[in-house]
């Protein structure tokens, strides 16, 4: 039985994460540029290849393997730079859609007026690949929140894909605001508008900021000056791994649907944080230790977060805890163990379980000028937090700023939307952050009289 993954990549950001992202899944699955596969590992061992490739690529009469994607934008820029790059003859032609005009970092132009141009044909492609799969079990979306396109044109794909697949999973792994670090002025605008449409459209969104990600680079890495190349591999690494039970066999395998089943306890509350660990450049690896309990431990401190927000200040709801490499159960309870004695994991009282564990045994890889050392287990975490509630604060504060003088409204009005769709967005994410606060305050209400 199949269980097919279509990767979407959408906007600037969704269509450069897929460059470094399909070029991580190629290295993995030993596949050549152009989807070729040589006799020597297709021979190998036929069957174990054949299982672990055919979720996310499709196979061809030519024996070519392509990948199961769509990567859509408004504006040509960024996916002539697919059509010409290193791995044009990967993708199908007709997967790569795009329009001649660009959004202007407006959701008004992505869902309203330009997104409609590529709606139709991008959902077409959608259809085609869903055709081809035995058993699709989800859609992982890559964009970012801020943009025109990432956020409009993903509200608008995202009701589509509601209505026509309502019984497939829907993920995404997302850019989301930094505190400090902006490339747009109507950041706040775009982002409270598709988190509203986020709350019902999606399952689970996976959320990593750029600035979290640069001082992963200069603290982790030594890197001075971060490039989004540098970003998108850190990011491709978590996507990896995600999918990695779907794609190579393990001791304990976690489909991508049980991250809905363990990772949300209540519909709304689906925004993860991220995590990943050991970061280090090739340098300090050769003179470091990588033991299951110590990468664990690293990856729980704030300083591994692709989020900016403490985790400290609020409490878990529920945590995923995906292993890869040379890595046993048995060490896995031991570093979990360890976690509890230090109480350096708080839970809220009403989730006593708390950990999802997913065990693969395939080794974590990097491209070969990576920045990352390649090591024999890494450790991503995905938990649900309280504390993201103050994500949210931020982002409202920002809009309240904009929003109280009604700053740039005019340009979003001006292409077919409504002013009140700003005031219902933000009161839905009002809400949201209540939703995190009271799943807090629950927590402590029950602890307070275990102590008297």
């Amino acid at each position: 039985m199949g269980r097919e993954c279509i990767s979407v990549h959408i906007g600037q950001a969704g269509c450069q994460i897929a460059e470094n992202l399909w070029e991580l899944y190629l290295l993995e699955h030993g596949i050549g540029e152009d989807g070729a596969v040589s006799d020597s590992i297709r021979g190998a061992n036929k069957k174990v290849f054949e299982n672990s490739y055919d979720t996310i690529f499709n196979e061809t009469d030519h024996g070519q393997l392509v990948p199961r994607t769509i990567v859509a934008d408004l504006e040509p820029t960024v996916t002539d730079g697919l059509r010409t790059g290193k791995y044009r003859a990967l993708y199908h032609p007709d997967q790569i859609i795009n329009s001649k005009e660009d959004a202007s970092n407006c959701y008004a132009r992505g869902y309203y007026t330009l997104g409609k141009n590529i709606i139709e044909d991008t959902m077409e492609q959608l259809r085609k690949q869903v055709e081809a799969c035995e058993c699709i079990q989800s859609f992982f979306v890559f964009h970012s929140f801020g943009g025109g396109t990432g956020s409009g044109f993903t509200s608008l794909l995202l009701d589509h894909i509601a209505t026509e697949f309502t019984s497939k999973s829907r993920l995404a792994l997302a850019i989301y605001p930094s505190p400090n670090v902006s490339t747009a002025v109507v950041e706040p605008y775009n982002a409270v508008l598709l988190t509203n449409t986020s709350m019902e459209n999606m399952d689970v969104v996976f959320l990593v900021d750029n600035e979290a990600m640069y001082q992963l680079c200069r603290t982790r890495l030594g890197i001075e000056r971060p490039s989004y190349i540098n970003l998108n591999r850190l990011i491709s690494q978590v996507a990896s791994t995600i999918t990695c039970s779907l794609r190579f066999s393990g001791c304990l395998n976690v489909d991508l649907s049980e991250f809905q089943t363990n990772l949300v306890p209540f519909p709304r509350i689906h925004f993860p944080v991220t995590a990943f660990g050991p970061i280090r450049n090739p340098e300090q690896a050769y003179h470091e230790c990588n033991t299951v309990k110590q990468i664990t431990e690293q990856t729980f401190t704030n300083t591994n977060l692709f989020l900016k927000c403490n985790p400290n200040h609020g409490r878990y709801m529920a945590c995923g805890l995906l292993y890869r490499g040379d890595v046993i159960p048995k060490d896995v309870n031991n570093a979990i163990g360890a976690l509890k004695l230090k109480r350096q994991v708080q839970f809220v009282t009403w989730c006593p379980t708390g950990f999802k564990v997913g065990i693969n045994h395939r080794n974590p890889v990097s491209p070969p000028d990576a920045d990352v050392a390649v090591t024999t287990r890494s450790l991503c975490v995905l938990s649900n937090n309280t504390a993201i509630g103050e994500v949210w604060a931020r982002l409202d504060h920002k809009f309240d700023l904009l929003f109280t003088r009604r700053a740039f409204v005019h340009w979003y009005v001006n292409d077919c939307m409504e002013e009140g769709e700003f005031s219902e967005a933000r009161e839905n994410l009002a809400m949201l952050e209540q939703d995190y606060q009271s799943a807090y305050e629950m927590g402590k209400e029950e602890e307070a009289p275990a102590e008297v």
